[in-house]
């Protein structure tokens, strides 16, 4: 049971979050693999916090100022690790130049132009979606874009190959990784997400996986196949990308 379960959860919340859980164990491969699986339910920790701020914050500062310090608490509570991947995607994937040169540049340290491009568009969308979303979606939506996106990932790493055989993250928790996770997350994510808004949430859910897929194949012919840095930029991107689902859902279903 721990190694099965809680081994697993431990691990998925160590390497998505900054929040200081023990772990003695040694970390097989095959337990980074099943850690996958509890993505979703890490996504959905990250939303708890995010939720216990906006409510604790929103008793204290007018609505824009919430959301600026909401979106630097989220931002740190995952240690900036999907969204430096983001930001190096945007240098890596937008350059005009062959793909292996493209993979090169996605090791590169350095932030060139669609970078920082990328980075004030993606925290810029993300600061007004936080501004404007309804009180009455406003749980919901804390809660599911994390669980979603990082449901997303799971389903990606699985579904697309790997651009690089040397180590990295992205391969370490790949490598060992089934479709027993991939649906174990996916049942997560989807159920978290019909609790919350009945039927629209497997709208929602179908939606986060439709844009995973867009950006994945996408990727795919930047650079051959997909990276740890990619799978940082679909996190991020399918975050905004639910927000903006609710947002629609709220205006409009």
């Amino acid at each position: 049971m721990v190694d099965r379960v809680v081994v697993p959860f431990v691990v998925a919340l160590r390497f998505l979050t900054i929040i200081p859980v023990p772990l003695s164990a040694k970390i097989t491969s095959r337990q980074a693999g099943r850690a996958m699986a509890f993505f979703p339910a890490v996504g959905l920790v990250i939303g708890g916090v995010l939720v216990g701020v906006d409510r604790a914050l929103s008793f204290v500062f007018p609505p824009l100022v919430n959301a600026g310090l909401l979106l630097a608490g989220w931002v740190g509570v995952t240690g900036a690790l999907h969204f430096d991947g983001f930001v190096d995607c945007c240098d890596g994937l937008f350059a005009a130049k062959p793909p292996q040169r493209r993979l090169e540049i996605l090791r590169d340290t350095h932030l060139g132009s669609y970078a920082v491009a990328g980075a004030v568009c993606l925290l810029l969308i993300k600061f007004a979606l936080l501004v404007v979303l309804p009180d009455a979606y406003r749980i919901p939506a804390l809660l599911l874009a994390p669980a979603l996106a990082r449901a997303a990932i799971v389903y990606a790493a699985r579904a697309f190959p790997y651009a690089r055989c040397d180590p990295g993250l992205g391969l370490s928790f790949r490598e060992t990784l089934t479709w027993r996770e991939v649906i174990a997350a996916a049942i997560v994510a989807v159920g978290a997400a019909g609790v919350a808004l009945t039927w629209r949430g497997p709208v929602l859910a179908l939606s986060v996986w439709a844009m995973t897929v867009g950006i994945a194949v996408w990727s795919k012919r930047r650079v051959g196949d997909l990276t740890g840095d990619v799978y940082g930029a679909i996190i991020e991107l399918t975050e905004v990308g639910a927000l903006l689902c609710i947002l629609l859902m709220a205006r409009f279903l």
